[in-house]
Parts: C-alpha cells; structure tokens; sequence
C-alpha cells in the first residue's frame, strides 16, 4: 500500500507542476487549496502554493530544470504526508487527478498573421493549420466534371 501511496503522490506532485504554469491554474489552485488545507488556514496554503508557482515560473524561465524539479518534489512529500495522515485523501486526489486529466472542450484559439513576400504570386496562397472542404477557382460541382 505504501508504494501505490507513493506512487499517487508523485503522480500528484506532477500534476500539481504542471497546473502551475498553465493559464487555468486559478481554477486548479481553489480544489488544491480545499485539498491540502484540511483544518488549516486556506490563505495560508494558497500562499505557499503561489509562492511555489512564483518559484517554479522563474526555474522555468531560467532554464533552471533543478529548481523546477525541487519545487516537484516539495509538494510530492507534501502529498506523501497528507495522503499518510489522512485515508480518505487518496481517493479525494484521484478524484481531482482524474478532473485534472480530462480534455479540454474549449477549443484551443490563437491569432494567425501571415506575410508573404519575395515576390509576385499569380494565385491564392493559403497558410494554415488546418485546411478542410476547400474549393479555389471553379464552383465545386464544375470542379468535379458536373456541368451546370
């Protein structure tokens, strides 16, 4: 049992890291803080896990894997202790491991500007990700063979 509490904790721990840097962390950070409290002052745990993002956004910024793996290991022995302490934590962090996992249904958005230059182009140019049902020129059926 204590290696598959060990291995939840790591497990954990990495999740949580990874949580840290992502643009829905504030979401993440109130199930953590509910999750880690038990008993204690939220805004103080809320400050220790800013303060380990804070911490892990300047590892990663420097490149610094060290630090960023101190950071991990921090909060893997943090779950080690809670999930000892506490039975009932196990099945409260696959709970929330499982959340974690789950795809994102928004789809993901950014913003495309293309340049094209070096010359004259004779046609449509078409830059992109992802490209589908396109029809330049004739109108589809005609392209087909289809006469209208």
């Amino acid at each position: 049992m204590e290696a598959e509490l060990a291995a939840l904790a790591a497990a954990g721990a990495t999740a949580l890291v990874q949580q840290m840097v992502t643009d829905g962390w504030g979401n993440v950070r109130d199930r953590v803080v509910a999750f880690f409290a038990r008993g204690r002052d939220e805004e103080v745990v809320q400050g220790e896990l800013e303060e380990s993002r804070a911490d892990l956004v300047a590892a990663r910024d420097a490149d610094d894997e060290d630090a960023a793996d101190d950071v991990r290991a921090s909060w893997r022995v943090r779950l080690r202790r809670t999930l000892r302490d506490d039975p009932e934590a196990a099945a409260e962090l696959r709970t929330l491991l499982d959340e974690l996992s789950l795809p994102s249904t928004v789809p993901a958005t950014s913003t495309v500007h293309n340049s094209i230059s070096g010359g004259v182009q004779h046609g449509t140019v078409v830059q992109a990700h992802t490209v589908g049902d396109l029809t330049m020129g004739d109108s589809p059926r005609r392209a087909q063979g289809v006469s209208e």
